[in-house]
This record gives C-alpha cells, sequence and structure tokens, in this order.
C-alpha cells in the first residue's frame, strides 16, 4: 500500500465525480476533427469539433503545411525572442493584422496562452477586472494569475454591469474582457453597449473573438459585423477553430501590441508554434480573406436547425451562431442522450457542470459548413427520435 495520504484522498474524490457523473475520461476517437470521426471503430457524424468551416482537412491548408515543413523542418526550436522566428511568422503576423483591419498582431501557442498574456500584462494587484461570468476558463485563469481584482457580472446583464463599473469608477487601471461568442451558449455579448460603457468608465476593451473569426464579419469576427473594431482596444482569436489548424492571436493598435511583445509570459518563454502550423494558418487566413460564403452558409443552416429543434421541444437557450445547446439539465440526461445519438450514427459531446452551470447539463452541437442536406435530415430524424424516445 502507497504510505502517502494524499493518494487516499485523490481516490476518493475520484470515486465522487464518478458517483455523480462527472468523471472525465479521454474518449476513443480517430479523425476527431474530420465531418465524419471514428469512434470506437464506428464512423459518426461529427458535431463536437470546432472546425466550424471543415479546413482541417482542406487540401490547401495540407498543401501549405507540407510546403513550409519542407522549408523549415519540424519545430521552432525556441521561443519567438531568441530564435524560435521564420519569415512566414513575420508574414503571418502581418497578414493578420490586415485582415483584421489593425495596427499589429502577434502569435501565439493557443488561445489560452493569448488571453494568459493579456491579462497578465494588462493587469495587476491594484487593477480591476470586469468579466462576463460565462467567459471561458482562459480568462478566469489569467484574471486570478494576475492578482487583479475580479469583478464578474452577470451573463450579458448590462445593467448589473454598469453597477459595478459605477462602483468603481475612481480607479486608475479597469480592463473589461468577453467572449463575443460564448463557447457553452453559442449566443452574443452586447458589444455595443459595452463599448460604450467603457468609453464612459475609462477601461480598456479587450474582447475574445475565438469562436467568431472565420464566421461573423466576413470571418473578421463580431466586432467587424458591428462596425465596432475601432473601439476595441484588443482583439484575441484563435487559429484553432474556424481557420482548422492552431494558436491563438491579437490583433490591436501598435503600441498595444508591443507592449504585450515585451510583458507576455506565456509568449516570451513559450517555444514558438512550429512551422507546419504557421503555413496551414498563412493558407486559412487567405481563403478566409477571398472567400466567406463557407462563415455565411455555416450561419442559415444553423439557423435552420436551431429552429427544428425548438419545434420538437428542446431548450437551446439564446443560441445565434453555430454553437447549439440543447440543454437537458441533469448529468444522466446528457450522457444517455448522447449514447442514444451515438447509435444513429451522430457524435454529440455531453458538456457537464464545472464546465456549464448546474443544472444545465447539455449536448453541444457544433455546426459545421460541409454538413450536407442529407446530414442535416439525418440530425433532424435523431432528435426527433430522441425527444419522441423512440432511440
Amino acid at each position: 500500500m502507497n504510505p502517502k495520504s494524499f493518494y487516499r484522498r485523490i481516490e476518493g474524490e475520484l470515486i465522487e465525480l464518478e458517483n455523480s457523473s462527472l468523471l472525465r475520461e479521454v474518449p476513443d476517437l480517430d479523425y476527431g476533427a474530420a465531418k465524419e470521426l471514428i469512434f470506437k471503430g464506428r464512423k459518426l457524424l461529427n458535431l463536437s469539433s470546432n472546425d466550424y468551416l471543415g479546413l482541417a482537412e482542406d487540401e490547401r491548408l495540407v498543401h501549405a503545411s507540407v510546403a513550409a515543413v519542407k522549408k523549415y523542418g519540424c519545430g521552432s526550436a525556441a521561443s519567438r525572442l531568441v530564435t524560435g522566428n521564420f519569415g512566414m511568422y513575420d508574414e503571418l503576423e502581418k497578414e493578420l493584422a490586415r485582415f483584421k483591419e489593425q495596427d499589429d498582431s502577434m502569435l501565439f501557442t493557443s488561445g489560452y496562452a493569448a488571453n494568459l498574456a493579456i491579462i497578465d500584462s494588462f493587469a495587476g494587484r491594484h487593477s480591476i477586472v470586469f468579466s462576463d461570468k460565462l467567459n471561458h476558463a482562459s480568462i478566469l485563469d489569467g484574471i486570478r494569475l494576475s492578482g487583479a481584482r475580479h469583478v464578474r457580472y452577470r451573463h450579458n446583464d448590462l445593467k448589473h454591469l454598469k453597477s459595478r463599473m459605477e462602483s468603481v469608477k475612481d480607479a486608475e487601471n479597469k480592463i473589461l474582457i468577453t467572449d463575443t461568442i460564448f463557447s457553452m451558449d453559442g449566443d452574443s455579448a452586447l458589444l455595443e453597449e459595452i463599448a460604450d460603457l467603457c468609453d464612459f468608465y475609462d477601461t480598456m476593451l479587450v474582447i475574445d473573438e475565438a469562436h467568431a473569426e472565420g464566421v461573423f464579419g466576413q470571418g473578421r469576427g463580431i466586432a467587424h459585423e458591428r462596425g465596432l473594431a475601432g473601439r476595441v482596444d484588443l482583439h484575441m482569436g484563435a487559429f484553432s477553430k474556424g481557420f482548422g489548424s492552431l494558436g491563438g492571436a491579437v490583433s490591436g493598435r501598435r503600441e498595444l501590441v508591443s507592449y504585450l511583445r515585451n510583458k507576455g509570459r506565456s509568449f516570451i518563454f513559450s517555444t514558438a508554434l512550429p512551422p507546419a502550423v504557421v503555413g496551414a494558418n498563412l493558407a486559412a487566413i487567405r481563403l478566409v480573406a477571398e472567400n466567406s460564403s463557407r462563415g455565411e452558409r455555416l450561419l442559415k443552416i444553423s439557423r435552420e436547425l436551431k429552429g427544428y429543434l425548438e419545434s420538437c421541444g428542446f431548450n437551446c437557450g439564446d443560441s445565434e451562431s453555430q454553437i447549439i445547446p440543447v440543454i437537458l439539465g441533469d448529468n444522466v440526461s446528457a450522457l444517455a442522450a448522447r449514447d442514444r445519438l451515438i447509435e444513429e450514427g451522430i457524435y454529440a459531446a455531453a458538456i457537464r457542470p464545472p464546465t456549464v452551470p448546474q443544472g444545465t447539463a447539455r449536448l453541444r452541437l457544433s455546426m459545421r459548413a460541409d454538413l450536407t442536406d442529407d446530414d442535416l435530415q439525418k440530425i433532424k430524424n435523431a432528435f426527433a427520435g430522441l425527444k419522441a424516445g423512440r432511440i
């Protein structure tokens, strides 16, 4: 028997998680980004990947990735500030800045790392950071690590946010950070009203466009779609979702990006992305810049499916994007629904607390631009059967 007592505590917590239907394991998947993944040897229609535009297997990205490896090799071998920089890294940052219509951009190894760097660089012990209650975990972790005072406001509750901002209006260093498309609910931030409040209360505005880029605003995100890009101080985005690759990025005014480049610890102390990834990212940006029709079709079919699910009696919340929650309530029901859909040839992830609030366990449907009419009918039939108890 292991003499260390902490093992007993950990074993007890694992048993508690299992009894609450909250124990997580890496699923037995292959081809997890593809439209049809392999789950335990079965081919299933994939409604769980964030490859919203279906670009992860696009031949243009694959070719660009292979070409980058042939030219530069497999690894970057150092941080960007040492020797981990290549010509195409600078090229990607310049193209991204033009695409986002900003002064400058910089790359990160992930969107998570980008959010950590933003908050770590611009906030400290004497700062106040306002954050929507449903913001991504990377934002919450960044605030925690920065030591800033974390002021959370109820999801999309402008009255509550205003009261929070009014209560600390004399503080010198204030930042508001919000997702634009919320990853588990698929709804959007009230960005124009938030920008108004940030102007009035002299607050830096940072937005996380990870789930909006590639889809909204001709691929540029919610801020561009709503004509607010110039009122946002920093735009965070990710290549790992709509662009079908990997990495995070921050775009904004030149002096802010320069400051981030000098202060962001997750940038300074991380080995740079490998050339294969940067090559794919360049191809993805160019593809979306030239033709945004995939994002437009994605939103069209997402609205259609949400309307159908609601007509069947499912609760899809306030989703207005390609992310459609099917809120079922308890953990057991969400897991059972997932397993029933698998039997019908569909893979939809069951999302449970703490990722979502207690009592809101759900299936999270991630729609894809490459779904055909036959695929959509298959999804509708499966959910109709699920509601009727036939599966």
